[in-house]
């Protein structure tokens, strides 16, 4: 399926709601560049964990401005040691700026693209076509994170796994700079019962509409 107009997508919401594999899924179908702001939180709390440098604002702005993203793949980046610390650099105006350039720098380059994250709708793409904002109850969100991270943690507990989403989402909800918050247009999806083909069936709903409404007839090959 391929398309000859283009569309610019926002995903935000909270930790383990499913918002990766929405935009993921969304991406794929209709041939969209895929960025997930949270990989550059993690890539950064990685580089600062492993480097420890002595000046991580200088530090990291080198490695994000040559930074390939396609590349983030190879890192295991889904520990819970990466999760926790990348909430609190988070926190970090001068860390979120190196990393909201990146981000803008990227829609600017893919006008065809797809990015998630928690302040994307509010900051890095207020323009977006279409904005969606993904939630979930905590116990739903706990399961699915513990499923991920027991891949490379076998001694992982369910119970830690949904005190630290807990705690992560009051940090991402409090914190003065670009919170975590719902942007007025956004189309809410509720993944704690939606499978992933209903997830991707109901969002492809409002892609389509926004197609329609932009360019009316639009082409698939």
């Amino acid at each position: 399926m391929k398309y000859d107009k283009f569309i610019q997508i926002s995903c935000d919401g909270g930790a383990a709601t499913g918002k990766s594999t929405g935009a993921k899924m969304i991406s794929k179908k209709y041939k969209l560049r895929f960025l997930s702001s949270g990989l550059l939180y993690r890539y950064a709390g990685y580089l600062i964990l492993k480097f420890k440098p002595k000046n991580k604002i200088g530090f990291l702005r080198k490695k994000f401005k040559k930074l390939n993203y396609n590349k983030l793949s190879k890192i295991n980046l889904h520990t819970q040691e990466i999760s926790n610390y990348s909430a609190v650099i988070a926190k970090e105006n001068k860390i979120r700026k190196i990393l909201k350039i990146f981000q803008i720098n990227f829609s600017k380059k893919n006008k065809n693209c797809c990015i998630e994250g928690r302040d994307i709708s509010t900051k890095i793409l207020p323009n977006s076509d279409l904005k969606f904002f993904f939630k979930c109850n905590l116990n739903a969100a706990a399961k699915r994170r513990y499923k991920e991270l027991k891949k490379s943690n076998a001694k992982i507990k369910l119970k830690d796994v949904k005190k630290s989403l807990k705690i992560r989402n009051i940090l991402d909800t409090k914190r003065k700079n670009s919170p975590l918050l719902k942007h007025r247009d956004s189309v809410e999806i509720d993944t704690g019962k939606l499978s992933k083909r209903a997830m991707l069936a109901k969002m492809s709903k409002y892609v389509e509409k926004i197609l329609n409404i932009k360019y009316g007839i639009w082409t698939r090959a």
